[in-house]
C-alpha cells in the first residue's frame, strides 16, 4: 500500500517510514500548502488540515501537526510553534525563557489519517528546555529540548534514539498499531 505524508518536511517522512515500513506500507511524501487555522488544540487544526485537503485529494493520506508547549509561558508556542520557529527561532525562545527557573515543557504531535473519515492519533514527551542550544542533528526546537529522564537534547540524539521517545514517534506507533489492526 502506497500512503501520502502531507508534509513539506523531509524529516518527519523518514520518521514515518521506519515506523509504517515494516506494515508494507510505502509512505510517499506530497507537498500540499493547506491552511492552518487559529484554534486552541494541535487536534483542531490537524482536523481542518485533514478536511481541507480530502476536498482536493482523493486517496489516503495523513499528516503530522506538532507543537511544543512550554509552562512557563502558558504553553506558548503550542499550536502557533510552526510560525514561532520561522519567526524567531529557538534562539527567540531562549531569550524569552532568559532568567525563567521553570523550564518544564512538552512536545505534542496529532497525526491525522483521511481514508474517507478522519483519525487522529497523538503523542506526548515532557521534557525541559535547556539554558543553550545543545547538537546539530534534528530539526525545529530540537537543540533545545531535553527530554525527561535524559541528559541529551532531541539534537543530540540520532534518529533513532529520538524516535524511540519523541512525540511524533509515539503518535506514529499508535497510528502504526491502529493500521496493522485495520488494514488486514
Amino acid at each position: 500500500m502506497r500512503l501520502a505524508f502531507i508534509t513539506s518536511n523531509p524529516g518527519k517522512v523518514r520518521e514515518a517510514r521506519k515506523y509504517l515500513e515494516p506494515l508494507g506500507i510505502e509512505v510517499h511524501q506530497v507537498k500540499i500548502s493547506y491552511p492552518e487555522i487559529q484554534a486552541d488544540t494541535l487536534e483542531e487544526v490537524a482536523e481542518y488540515g485533514a478536511k481541507w485537503i480530502a476536498e482536493r485529494f482523493k486517496e489516503p493520506f495523513f499528516l503530522d501537526d506538532s507543537g511544543l508547549f512550554i509552562k512557563a509561558l502558558k504553553g506558548f508556542p503550542g499550536v502557533y510553534s510552526a510560525y514561532v520557529y520561522k519567526t524567531i527561532g529557538y534562539q527567540g525562545i531562549l531569550k524569552l525563557m532568559s532568567g525563567v527557573k521553570n523550564r518544564e515543557a512538552h512536545f505534542k504531535s496529532v497525526i491525522a489519517y483521511w481514508d474517507g473519515e478522519l483519525h487522529l492519533f497523538t503523542g506526548v514527551v515532557e521534557g525541559f528546555i535547556t539554558e543553550e542550544a545543545r547538537g546539530s542533528k534534528g530539526f525545529g526546537f530540537d537543540p533545545i529540548f531535553r527530554p525527561e529522564g535524559f541528559e541529551k537534547t532531541f539534537a543530540e540524539m540520532t534518529t533513532e534514539e529520538k524516535n524511540r521517545i519523541s512525540h511524533r514517534g509515539r503518535a506514529l506507533k499508535a497510528f502504526a498499531t491502529w493500521l496493522k489492526e485495520n488494514l488486514k
